[in-house]
């Protein structure tokens, strides 16, 4: 429902050339800050990606939740299948 009003809020501020100005200065200020700290950034991104991966699988491998079976279920009387109306 929010992606619809968010991308159509994202064509508005990609249109404009000041923000797309704003947005090109972050990118080439994260790649500056990414290879002044090369080691540590490329290991934090690594961490990243790895962390994605680590969830998919915790969802995948988690186990599936089983209804316990009803106790009251045997001692429920058993109703015929069919009714006979005279």
């Amino acid at each position: 429902m929010y992606l619809g009003a968010f991308l159509f809020l994202m064509i508005f501020v990609l249109i404009t050339p000041q923000s797309r100005a704003v947005l090109a200065g972050l990118s080439l200020g994260m790649g500056t800050f990414m290879t002044n700290w090369a080691p540590f950034s490329y290991a934090f991104l690594v961490i990243l990606v790895a962390m994605i991966f680590a969830g998919l699988y915790v969802i995948q491998s988690w186990p599936k939740h089983v209804e316990p079976e009803n106790p009251m279920t045997k001692y429920r009387r058993e109703t015929p299948a069919e009714v006979e109306e005279e």
